[in-house]
């Protein structure tokens, strides 16, 4: 039987290669994912900006150096957990997946999805909340609704826990959003303690 590390791998393994959106045409690295294949934890964001791009791995520009604030707040490394995005492949000038990018790319994340079973799924962004809670069957309204609020739910046959708040970049120009990110990571940290072990 193949272990989670070895299922991921063979995700990682075609999404750099895949051409079935136009993404493919302006990329310079797909980013699949990364972390521990282990880990109840799962940071989904909603697409690879400039620096992930040059990389291939998600979070490594400035919303990431917060991202890694965050969860080292909470007694979390970027390894500790598994972060990927909605889409694998940076849109041009970093505007927002279309529709039919994201229908076309999500395969790929309710497979992680699948592979992880995570108990909590923390959304970052409205188009990665706005997916995952669709997968679920509950209504998005607005990121600013949904943030900081615990949603109980099935995905993909997977029991576990979504949890919404903004994306790390949003908070880097607004500080409102900052604030409010912070307070929401710590009651990721809560939610967490009360249910079971996550792998460390």
């Amino acid at each position: 039987m193949s272990s989670n590390k070895e299922l991921l791998d063979n995700v990682a393994t075609e999404v750099v290669v895949c051409t079935k959106c136009c993404l493919w045409k302006c990329r310079k690295k797909a980013v699949p994912g990364v972390g521990n294949p282990e880990n109840k934890l799962m940071l989904v964001g909603e697409a690879p900006g400039r620096s992930e791009d040059i990389q291939g791995e998600p979070f490594v520009g400035a919303a990431g150096k917060l991202l890694d604030t965050l969860l080292s707040e909470i007694g979390f490394s970027r390894t500790q957990v598994f972060i990927t995005n909605v889409v694998k492949c940076r849109p041009p000038e970093n505007r927002d997946p279309l529709p039919d990018e994201i229908e076309t790319c999500t395969p790929y994340l309710n497979r992680q999805i699948g592979i992880i079973q995570p108990a909590m799924i923390v959304t970052l962004g409205k188009h990665s909340t706005a997916y995952v809670l669709g997968r679920a069957n509950l209504p998005f309204r607005s990121i600013t609704q949904e943030h900081g609020k615990v949603h109980e739910a099935v995905i993909l046959g997977v029991k576990t826990v979504v949890f919404p708040t903004f994306h790390p970049a949003a908070a880097l120009y607004n500080t409102q959003y900052e604030n409010q990110i912070r307070d929401d990571f710590q009651m990721v940290k809560k939610e967490l303690l009360k249910r079971e072990p996550v792998t460390r």
